[in-house]
C-alpha cells in the first residue's frame, strides 16, 4: 500500500500541482538526482584538444585528474562543433583509458595460431624489410604503353579513421615517395 505522503511525491503529481507543468525541472528531480555531481567537478585541469577521428576537427575538452583522463566532452567554444561530438568522438576517452587497449606489438607468424609479443625495433625492421622487398619486386619504370611511370603496385596505404589530417598528410608523402599510387584514408568517415 502506498502512503499518502509517498503518493504526493510522485513526479507526475509534482508536475501537475507545481509550477513545472512541462516536467522539465524540479518536478522530475528526485532526492538521489539532487545529490549527484558531475564527474568533471573533480578534474585538476581541463585541456582543450581536437577529436582524432576524422577531418572535421571537432573541439574537445579533456578533463584530467592526477594526470589521468577522467572525461572527454565536446567543447562549446569550438566554432566547428559548438560542443557536439559524434558517437566516435564521444567515446574517444577509450582511446587512452580502455583496459582492452593494446600497448604492445603483437605478431602472428604465417600459418601460426598464436600471437607473440615483439619488441618495437624488431617489428619496425620486419616491416621495413617487407616494404622494401615488395617495392623492389613490383617496381615499374615504364608501363605497357612505353610511358615513364616510376611506380609500384605492390604496396598501398589505407589510413585509419583515427588518424588526423597531419598524420594522413605525412603518410601520403611517405607512400608517394616510395612510388605507391594506391593511397587512401578514412578521415572523412
Amino acid at each position: 500500500m502506498v502512503s499518502h505522503r509517498a503518493f504526493l511525491g510522485w513526479p507526475v503529481l509534482r508536475q501537475f500541482t507545481g509550477k513545472d507543468l512541462l516536467g522539465r525541472g524540479p518536478a522530475v528531480r528526485s532526492q538521489q538526482t539532487e545529490q549527484l555531481t558531475p564527474r568533471t567537478v573533480e578534474a585538476d585541469r581541463v585541456a582543450r584538444s581536437v577529436c582524432p577521428y576524422c577531418a572535421v576537427g571537432c573541439g574537445q575538452k579533456v578533463f584530467v585528474k592526477d594526470e589521468k583522463v577522467i572525461q572527454i566532452e565536446g567543447d562549446p567554444d569550438s566554432p566547428i562543433s559548438r560542443g557536439r561530438l559524434c558517437p566516435k568522438g564521444s567515446a574517444s576517452k577509450n582511446l587512452v583509458t580502455s583496459d582492452l587497449r593494446e600497448t604492445k606489438v603483437k605478431y602472428r607468424r604465417p600459418f601460426g595460431t598464436e600471437w607473440e609479443e615483439l619488441d618495437l625495433p624488431t617489428a619496425m625492421e620486419m616491416i621495413a624489410d617487407r616494404v622494401v622487398k615488395a617495392r623492389n619486386d613490383t617496381w615499374q619504370d615504364i608501363d605497357e604503353d612505353g610511358r615513364k611511370v616510376r611506380r609500384t603496385l605492390g604496396i598501398a596505404s589505407l589510413g585509419g579513421a583515427t588518424l588526423d589530417n597531419e598524420e594522413n598528410y605525412l603518410i601520403k608523402k611517405l607512400f608517394t615517395a616510395m612510388g605507391a599510387i594506391q593511397i587512401e584514408n578514412q578521415a572523412r568517415i
